[in-house]
C-alpha cells in the first residue's frame, strides 16, 4: 500500500500537508504487515512489551472486562487508526484489543516511531494530533453515556463513526458499511441489545437513519445531526493546520 493511498496518510493529512519525504516514512511504517482473524485478542490487558499496530483494513474494538464478566467497549478502531499505541509507551497494556473483522495491520515498534519522529518532526506533531483527537472522542463518549438519552446517544455515535470513516475515504453523508452487531453497540453505549434494537427501529421509522445488513444509510443526514446535536468540531478535521 502506497502512503498516498493508505488511511493513516489521509487521516494525518487533516492536520498537516504531508511532503513526499514524510509520505515515504509513513510507507516504511507499513513494512511489517500481518493478517489477524476476528474474535481473538490482538493485545491483552496486562501484557508487557507489546508492539503497536497501524490498522490498514478491517475493524477492531478496544474494551475492558469487569470482574463480573461484563464488557465495556471503549471505542472501535477503523483503518488509519493506531492500535495499542499506549502499549508501547506504558509498561503494561491497560485494555484489550480484538479484531471485529479479519484485519490487516502493520506492526510498529517503539524504535520505528522514535526514528520516524526524529527524521520527520512534523509527523510526530501529526501523531500527537491524532492521539489528542482520540482523547476528545473519549470525552464525547463519556458525555454520551452520562447525559444523552438512548436515542440521542446512538444517533451521535453513528454520526461520529460516519465522520471518521469519511475522513479516510470509507464513508459519506449517504452512509457507510458497518460490521458492528447490536450487541457490540450495546457494549459501547451502555445499553442492552434489546434497547439498541428498539432505538434503531424508532430512528428508521422517524426517517433519519437505517442500519440494516451491515450498512448504515442516512435517510435524513441533516435531520439526524440536528436531533443528536452533533457538533463535529471536536473531531478537528476541517483541513490541514500545518503546511
Amino acid at each position: 500500500m502506497s502512503a498516498l493511498d493508505n488511511p493513516l496518510a489521509r487521516k494525518l493529512g487533516a492536520f498537516v500537508a504531508l511532503s513526499g519525504d514524510e509520505m515515504a516514512i509513513l510507507d516504511q511504517l507499513y513494512g511489517r504487515r500481518k493478517i489477524f482473524a476476528p474474535g481473538r485478542d490482538l493485545i491483552h490487558e496486562g501484557q508487557i512489551k507489546r508492539s503497536a499496530y497501524i490498522l490498514a483494513s478491517g475493524w477492531v474494538c478496544s474494551y475492558k472486562l469487569l470482574p463480573n464478566g461484563t464488557r465495556q467497549i471503549v471505542d472501535f478502531q477503523i483503518p488509519g487508526d493506531f492500535l495499542g499505541l499506549r502499549s508501547v509507551l506504558f509498561r503494561t497494556s491497560d485494555h484489550n484489543i480484538e479484531p471485529v473483522t479479519s484485519i490487516e495491520a502493520s506492526e510498529v515498534l517503539a524504535k520505528d516511531l522514535l526514528d520516524a519522529f526524529s527524521t520527520a518532526p512534523r509527523l510526530a506533531a501529526a501523531v500527537l494530533w491524532a492521539a489528542s483527537r482520540d482523547e476528545a472522542m473519549v470525552v464525547e463518549h463519556l458525555v454520551n453515556i452520562g447525559r444523552r438519552d438512548a436515542k440521542q446517544r446512538l444517533s451521535h455515535f453513528i454520526l461520529e463513526l460516519g465522520a471518521r470513516l469519511k475522513l479516510v475515504g470509507l464513508g459519506s453523508n449517504a452512509g457507510y458499511d458497518c460490521p458492528l452487531t447490536q450487541y457490540m453497540l450495546a457494549d459501547a453505549l451502555g445499553l442492552s441489545a434489546i434497547h439498541v434494537n428498539r432505538v434503531l427501529r424508532e430512528l428508521r421509522e422517524d426517517g433519519l437513519v437505517t442500519f440494516r445488513q451491515g450498512a448504515v444509510t442516512f435517510d435524513n443526514y441533516e435531520g439526524l445531526v440536528a436531533y443528536a446535536d452533533f457538533d463535529r468540531h471536536y473531531l478537528d478535521d476541517d483541513g490541514p493546520l500545518m503546511r
